[in-house]
This record gives structure tokens, C-alpha cells and sequence, in this order.
């Protein structure tokens, strides 16, 4: 039997599925032991003046699973470094996927085992480390270090995905600024440098992406008669009927590291469930329906953004003048009121203009575009956490 077999009951356990799930983990973990050598080569660092030998790097590899899915996996010295995605290794697809971290892990370390490898396990302690200038602090722990992880929530648009996607890339979000890719099938939201350092989000067209990065894979896998081909085109056409759009966020090492949600088993899951709230929520913004006069006074009071008729005059002349190529002080404090009544209903003044991305479609919970978060359909086969079966 695997001599880590007996660590696997730190992890194994499945803990259910709900409607936020990971989409993505890197992580590493340093060991206090050699670890054995699982590729054909490998290199190492000599230190020509002294022949002091240094660590092997067993370079990074992808380790294949069912359905063409991967997972890379990486050795250098006593550390090991993996990253994919756990609700989609050995599964068709990953339109729903794990919820609890634990179960992400369990997955990795189950593919850690089969190749004869100790699993990642939850840190216990943090330790601190004086850099040799004396001045920079490093933590490190005993356990596995998050990297990077994606949280992913499905929403059902009724069939108007495309619909919702030029309406919602006119939103701000966290102070970045939207794109819709040329497609019509992704928004992402950028600083103005274009750049997401600490937070990348994008909601994208879950059925185009399937389409496009799966469904050709299967097809040359498996053939276009096969039930491979025809389960994956079951679930393609079951979002495209219901408009399913993914709202994604992927937390970076540089923001992980910032709100102390590195070392598993050491912080609370819920921050990422908060900030995916305050994500789903950007369209409450997504309601002028037309760039004329009346319509935004009118939704500044209907909306209660202003109580009287003169105030939310004054501030829809100001969304006019953006519209007609005025620039403004936003300096001035006037200037900084008006921007954020207009914010509040989906016009950000502060932007450049664009006709061809204002929409005017009007999206809410329950009017032209019904925006719900999807459940599963009672055909649909959830991941598992049965745990691979170890051989001697």
C-alpha cells in the first residue's frame, strides 16, 4: 500500500456542492523529507567553484486524466507545486463543481498518491522569517499555500446571454474598467493600465466557451457518435437555452497574501462567497433604458437616488452633456455628486462615451432579462470525491 495512504483522511471527506464552486487552485507545499524522483529528467544546480550540488528541479509536467483533463504538477528540491482544476480532473465538464476547498484538495492529493507522492495537507502554524537585510518579513507555514484560486457562480439569462453581456461590460466593478471582447461572449474588468493585480472577473458565455475549448477535444477523442460527444452537446444546448453566463473570479497570490487567505486550513472561506456577492450584484446598476433626458430623471427618482424633480434634472443634464463629447472637472465637487447619482443607475460620466456599447436593454430580477442563479438539472451528473484506488 502507498506509505501516505493514512494522511488522505485529513481531506477525503465530501462536504456537498452549492452554487458557488472553485474553479481553479494552485497551491505548494514544502516537505521535511526527500521526495522520490517521478520523472526521466531532471536537472540540478552545481556550484562550479565549490562542486557544492544544489537542489534537483524535476521539471513541471502535465499529469492527464479522463475526458482530457490535466493537472501540472512541478517538484524542485522538497517542494511540491500543482495547480488545475479540480472540478473538472476526470469529468466531462465542470459546469458545476466543488464548493469547499476541501474537496479540491482532495482531489489533487488523490493524484498525489497514485504517483507515489505525499498529499497536501491543512497548515496549524504560521512562522516568520527575517529577510538578510534585516528589514522584509516572510510568513511561511507547515502545510499547503494557496497561490491562486477561481470562485464561479452560474446564472441563467433566459436564453439572452449575448443580451446581458453588452449590457453588463458598461458597468464598473471594484474601480476597473469594463471590455467586452470582440466576440460578444466575455466582459473583464481592468485597471486603467489594464491590468487586474489583485483580481481578475470575467463573465463569459458558458456554452461558447464549451463549444470552443471542450467540445472540438471530445469530438477528436471520442468521435462524434459517441456518448462523450453527445453528453457534452446535451449540456451545451441546455445553456444555450437558458443563457448561461459565468461569473468568475480568479484571487491572485498578491490579494490572497494581503487578506491573509494563503495557508489552508487557517482562514474562512466565506471572504471569496462575500466578494462574489458584491460581483453577481453589479446589475442592479443595469437600468436607463435609453440616453434621452426624460428617461434618466426619471429613473434618478424612481430609483431613489433624488427626491425631487429639479435635482435629478440638473444631474441627467450632466449624463446629456457626457453623451454629446463634454469633459468634466471631477475635481469639483459638484462634479463628484452628479458622477455618483449617475453611478448609481449604470452611468459612469467618468468614462469615454461609447454609443456602441451603451445598451438599451433594461435588465433586472424579474422583467425583459430574468437573471437567476442556475441549479443543477436532475440529469446532471455532480463531481466526486471517491478516492482513486492505490495499488502497491
Amino acid at each position: 500500500m502507498c506509505k501516505y495512504v493514512n494522511n488522505l483522511a485529513l481531506c477525503n471527506k465530501f462536504t456537498g456542492l452549492q452554487m458557488d464552486f472553485y474553479d481553479w487552485l494552485e497551491c505548494y507545499q514544502d516537505f521535511d523529507f526527500k521526495l522520490p524522483l517521478i520523472v526521466d529528467n531532471v536537472m540540478q544546480h552545481l556550484n562550479i567553484e565549490t562542486g557544492e550540488q544544489g537542489i534537483i528541479i524535476q521539471p513541471r509536467f502535465q499529469h492527464k486524466g479522463s475526458f482530457c483533463s490535466t493537472v501540472s504538477i512541478k517538484i524542485s528540491g522538497q517542494r511540491i507545486t500543482m495547480s488545475g482544476n479540480p472540478s473538472k480532473y476526470n469529468r466531462l465538464d465542470n459546469l458545476f463543481g466543488f464548493s469547499k476547498l476541501d474537496d479540491c484538495f482532495s482531489v489533487f492529493n488523490q493524484i498525489l498518491l497514485s504517483l507515489g507522492l505525499p498529499p497536501f495537507t491543512k497548515c496549524t502554524k504560521v512562522s516568520h522569517h527575517q529577510g538578510k537585510d534585516g528589514s522584509k518579513v516572510s510568513h511561511f507555514s507547515d502545510g499547503a499555500t494557496i497561490t491562486r484560486v477561481d470562485l464561479t457562480t452560474n446564472q441563467s439569462t433566459g436564453g439572452e446571454a449575448f443580451d446581458y453581456l453588452n449590457g453588463v461590460s458598461t458597468l464598473r466593478y471594484r474601480n476597473s474598467i469594463p471590455r467586452l471582447h470582440t466576440n460578444g461572449c466575455s466582459a473583464d474588468w481592468l485597471s486603467k493600465g489594464g491590468k487586474a493585480s489583485l483580481i481578475y472577473p470575467t463573465i463569459y458565455n458558458k456554452a461558447n466557451e464549451l463549444r470552443t475549448f471542450s467540445l472540438t477535444k471530445i469530438k477528436n477523442k471520442f468521435g462524434i457518435n459517441s456518448d462523450e460527444y453527445n453528453d457534452l452537446m446535451k449540456i451545451i444546448e441546455y445553456c444555450e437555452l437558458h443563457g448561461v453566463v459565468r461569473f468568475e473570479q480568479k484571487f491572485k497570490h498578491a490579494y490572497l497574501r494581503r487578506h491573509n487567505l494563503r495557508f489552508w486550513g487557517l482562514f474562512n472561506e466565506s471572504h471569496f462567497s462575500e466578494i462574489q456577492k458584491q460581483f453577481l450584484s453589479i446589475d442592479e446598476k443595469l437600468q436607463v433604458t435609453a440616453m434621452d433626458f426624460e428617461t434618466i430623471s426619471e429613473q434618478l427618482i424612481s430609483s431613489g437616488v433624488v427626491d425631487t424633480t429639479r435635482a435629478s434634472n440638473i444631474t441627467a443634464m450632466y449624463a446629456i452633456e457626457w453623451a454629446h463629447g463634454k469633459t468634466f472637472d471631477f475635481e469639483k465637487s459638484q462634479v463628484q455628486t452628479h458622477r455618483a447619482r449617475l453611478r448609481k443607475i449604470g452611468i459612469d460620466i467618468k468614462d469615454v462615451f461609447n454609443v456602441s456599447t451603451f445598451s438599451p436593454i433594461v435588465i433586472v430580477k424579474a422583467k425583459e432579462v430574468v437573471v437567476k442563479t442556475l441549479t443543477p438539472p436532475n440529469w446532471y451528473q455532480m463531481p466526486s470525491t471517491n478516492p482513486l484506488r492505490l495499488v502497491a
